[in-house]
């Protein structure tokens, strides 16, 4: 081989290899909307479209894995199979293997959803005492109520979001928590609305962050990314992509 030829293809493979080491694997929740949901086998919503446009940024690109549940999602990332969950409540047993960005994606109000027809007294935690309360698998609501629900209620783990919901229309679980925005769009979007509502109660408020799994290496991108975040934030760009995958989720066809 004629050394020039040589040098070329030596190059042109660390060039295709150092690219492909900038291509990382994300995952998230797969019935979440806004903030993300599997469509048309993609993940979309907020948090992908965010974490995709700060990492292009810093060089890389994103593949948005939309294979899994949610609980499979958080092990990938946790096993260092994935790099990046776009977005996750920041609780204590997750921070033994997730970076966290300091400034949240959003905010995220969580009330509980009950059935219409079934009135749910709610002044304190100690009125759920004794209820059946349907999550998704991997569901965290934040330390003191996930603390709560294991002690003192009876669960049933549904791998898809509409499951609950119709477990709740037809009275099999007593309530659900949920983030108000998410809740009110999937009953609107799933036919729920007149058998599935919240109280108005909001019983904690959870933020959702971006974290990247302590194996990924990305950790030195985090004053980066919570720059970018803060100025999303103040220019409104978070609240429009909120708006926009609002309205995205309740429009798209039948799948």
């Amino acid at each position: 081989m004629k050394p020039l030829l040589f040098i070329s293809l030596l190059g042109l493979l660390i060039t295709t290899t150092a690219q492909a080491e900038r291509i990382l694997k994300a995952c998230g929740h797969p019935f979440y909307p806004p903030v993300s949901w599997h469509s048309q086998r993609e993940l979309t919503g907020l948090a992908p479209a965010v974490t995709r446009q700060i990492f292009a940024e810093l060089g890389y690109q994103v593949q948005l894995s939309a294979d899994s549940n949610w609980k499979r999602c958080l092990l990938e990332v946790e096993q260092g199979n994935a790099d990046i969950v776009v977005a996750a409540f920041r609780t204590q047993p997750r921070e033994a293997w997730l970076y966290f960005s300091q400034v949240p994606i959003i905010a995220d109000p969580i009330t509980l959803f009950v059935n219409t027809r079934v009135p749910l007294r709610y002044e304190s935690l100690n009125d759920l005492k004794g209820k059946t309360v349907g999550l998704l698998l991997g569901d965290s609501f934040g330390d003191a109520i996930d603390r709560f629900i294991q002690q003192y209620n009876s669960i049933e783990y549904v791998s898809q979001g509409k499951q609950n919901f119709a477990k709740l229309a037809v009275g099999r679980i007593d309530y659900m928590p949920l983030g108000q925005l998410s809740g009110d769009l999937q009953r609107t979007r799933l036919g729920f609305s007149e058998q599935v509502r919240a109280l108005d109660t909001v019983i904690t408020t959870e933020h959702y962050y971006l974290a990247l799994g302590r194996d990924s290496q990305l950790q030195q991108h985090l004053p980066y990314i919570n720059q970018r975040l803060r100025e999303m934030q103040q220019d409104g760009t978070l609240a429009r992509l909120t708006h926009q995958y609002s309205l995205r989720y309740l429009n798209q066809p039948e799948q």
